[in-house]
């Protein structure tokens, strides 16, 4: 696996991050710069649950053993990558449906959304990478305060950008 970020001052929360394709990379620029300014350490890595299965299966089932507590899985047109990690883990799993195909990603957005009793997978919008990390770092933030305080001065920040532009309007 390709480490993108190292843990920062001691934090144990870690992020397993899956794709489907190096292609789906630049879809999540903006969910991996989100981690960075969280300070929040992940690992991403390339992986098909059509034409490798074994690895998609064997990432799942050891995240837990390799320090992972959240697991972020994307994919586009069948989009089946999130699905089988969570089929294989007990941990959470956000999936992101990527942009691509005749269908603009609504066919990999119904095949996230859409799993069967049992096997959920947190879903996102489309492309949405930022919006799958903050959930990541809002399940971390459960046990780890200094994340929760980031995460809390981000809302208020955005809380902050409303009044100001509402104001603005008013002038």
């Amino acid at each position: 696996m390709a480490s993108r970020a190292k843990e920062k001052s001691g934090r144990k929360g870690q992020v397993l991050i899956l794709v489907a394709s190096d292609s789906d990379i630049p879809a999540l620029r903006d969910g991996l710069d989100f981690l960075r300014e969280m300070g929040v350490a992940y690992t991403l890595d390339i992986v098909s649950a059509h034409r490798h299965p074994e690895k998609a299966a064997s990432l799942a089932k050891g995240a837990r053993a390799g320090g992972f507590d959240v697991i972020i899985a994307g994919a586009g047109l069948a989009a089946a990558l999130p699905g089988v990690v969570a089929a294989h883990t007990t941990l959470p799993v956000i999936g992101i449906p990527f942009n691509g195909g005749s269908l603009l990603g609504l066919d990999a957005l119904l095949s996230i959304v859409q799993m069967p009793k049992g096997v959920p997978v947190a879903t996102v919008g489309i492309n949405a990478a930022r919006n799958a990390c903050i959930l990541a770092c809002e399940i971390l933030s459960i046990k780890d305060d200094v994340l929760r305080q980031k995460l809390e001065a981000m809302k208020d920040g955005m809380r902050r950008e409303i009044d100001r532009k509402s104001r603005k309007l008013r002038n």
